[in-house]
């Protein structure tokens, strides 16, 4: 008996030490489901994750314009987001740099990786360590992965929403996978955290402006809901720039039509009234204005501070009457 508890206890030491060797302080343990994918009408490619784990989207998502997705997960090893995009940026393929990173890596039966180019060549991988239920699936511009899952479920269940979804924006067909996943049972710890990216097909003189979107919820009882709610408010806004550029051309018509839109979708938003208001003051529809700007200062009077400013900045150019008006 005390020879085989020697062997046992030298046994555990074998595997911390193992385990140590490429379990680092600064990797994180997003036991988690993914899907990276990409738009082939549009290029656009994306990254969606949730897990039970403190802010996930810092760690799982990894994207460039004109170049490519990753997702990081299981024993995380985070170097695989910047050291994969690189690769494909430097001409490899999905699968080439994927193959690459893993054969340098001895940590790698513990990984979940999947990485996705701007030709839409895809792959993924799951290290024979990683936790039940672990495993991943490849189709055309997408690959869905997860580990330490409830059930085996949850990857057939992520294809069967994303193919469903075609014809949706990326980051809504992306959000369906998400919540097709949990809804067949997910994590098995449950939820926590989840992040959507989405970046260009191409790259622009204007890197800035490629990261098309970038949404987190770091520590949430209900992460998708929550994820789901920011996507549906990013749309809105979308509303609301598409209604200043109209302003600037002079489209009054479609200004409205799309700031209608966006208060249709969030009507309690008081920024987006507000804003609203000023349009329809600056092009002489002060009695519209005012009546809605009553309603925003009756909810919060720093609104009414701060109409008072803006004739100093020419964002609201009206008569020494009319400002009275808006006011009052």
């Amino acid at each position: 008996m005390k020879k085989y508890l020697i062997s046992f206890v030298v046994t555990i030491c074998i595997i911390n030490i193992s385990y140590a060797q490429f379990f680092k302080k600064d990797e994180s343990f997003a036991h988690t489901f993914s899907i990276v994918a990409r738009d082939a009408a549009t290029g656009e490619m994306a990254v969606g994750v949730q897990s039970h784990w403190f802010s996930v989207g810092t760690a799982v998502p990894w994207g460039e314009a004109g170049v490519g997705v990753v997702a990081t997960q299981a024993f995380v090893n985070k170097s695989y987001g910047a050291n994969g995009l690189a690769l494909m940026k430097s001409g490899k393929t999905a699968s080439q740099a994927l193959n690459d990173l893993l054969a340098k890596d001895e940590g790698r039966e513990v990984r979940q990786v999947a990485m996705l180019d701007v030709n839409g060549n895809v792959e993924s991988y799951t290290g024979k360590s990683c936790i039940d239920y672990a495993s991943n699936i490849t189709g055309k511009n997408f690959s869905v992965q997860s580990n330490m899952m409830l059930n085996n479920k949850v990857c057939p269940a992520m294809v069967k929403a994303f193919e469903a979804s075609a014809g949706k924006p990326i980051a809504e067909r992306v959000m369906a996978a998400l919540k097709a996943a949990q809804a067949v049972g997910g994590d098995i710890r449950g939820k926590q955290s989840a992040a959507i990216l989405v970046v260009a097909g191409k790259a622009t003189a204007q890197p800035w402006n490629d990261k098309l979107i970038d949404l987190r919820v770091d520590d949430n009882a209900l992460p998708l809901v929550e994820l789901e709610r920011l996507l549906s408010l990013y749309r809105a806004y979308e509303h609301m720039d598409k209604g200043d550029l109209a302003t600037e051309k002079n489209n009054i018509k479609l200004a409205m039509d799309e700031y209608g839109a966006a208060m249709k979708m969030f009507p309690k938003n008081l920024e987006m009234q507000y804003w609203t208001a000023i349009t329809l003051a600056n092009n002489k529809k002060v009695k519209e204005a005012t009546a809605m700007l009553q309603k925003i200062y009756l909810q919060d009077a720093n609104w009414r501070e701060l109409t008072k400013r803006l004739p100093k900045v020419n964002l609201l150019t009206v008569t020494k009457d009319e400002l009275k008006a808006l006011i009052k």
